[in-house]
């Protein structure tokens, strides 16, 4: 249970960071860029963690997948960013993915 706590933790600090990714002006802007820079770091020490009882392929899958759903959420509500039908279709593939894993997959270790 505790791999899955830093997963969550680890998608939490990417989510973060990447929402400070387009504030940072191609890395020009100093302060957006140490909070994109910090948010990284911390994602990754605490995925490290997650590897640790969770297989590398699932803590990837479900990291990256969460991630983009909540970028794209991200992006639609606080940069006005449109999502088209297609978009929110393949979404919800994603959430649909990361749930069959957790729930059906023997691989993922609970």
């Amino acid at each position: 249970m505790k791999n899955y706590l830093f997963l969550a933790a680890a998608i939490l600090c990417e989510t973060l960071a990447t929402s400070f990714l387009k504030k940072t002006e191609q890395f020009t802007k100093p302060l957006p860029t140490l909070i994109f820079a910090i948010g990284m770091i911390a994602s990754f020490y605490l995925l490290s963690h997650a590897v640790k009882g969770i297989p590398v392929g699932i803590a990837y899958a479900i990291w990256s997948g969460v991630g983009i759903v909540l970028i794209s959420a991200i992006g639609y509500f606080v940069y006005k960013q449109t999502l088209d039908l297609p978009a929110i279709i393949g979404l919800l593939f994603i959430i649909s993915g990361v749930i069959i894993i957790n729930l059906f997959s023997k691989s993922a270790a609970h």
